[in-house]
């Protein structure tokens, strides 16, 4: 080899690893923001379910209610219905 030839080697070798380095660089700033939008929908899940929690908590009471009118109805109904 002469010695323009390795030059000529050595600053493609140079041009190639600048080249990866660059797409490296693009591909962690990828990752990162890949990475950044997961946290931020684990969060917005974990909210969602903390916001569920609260509802179906106070929900509860609904269903027990409406089966105590319901009760309380049939009583009126059969109080009513046997004379009085």
């Amino acid at each position: 080899m002469t010695p323009p030839e390795s030059t000529a080697i050595a600053l493609e070798l140079a041009e190639l690893r600048r080249t990866m380095e660059v797409g490296f660089t693009h591909v962690d700033g990828q990752l990162a923001l890949l990475v950044q939008r997961g946290e931020q929908t684990d969060k917005a899940l974990d909210d969602h379910e903390k916001r569920l929690d609260v509802l179906e908590r106070s929900r509860w009471p609904l269903p027990s209610i409406a089966a105590l009118t319901a009760l309380g109805a049939l009583g009126v109904a059969l109080y009513q219905g046997s004379g009085h």
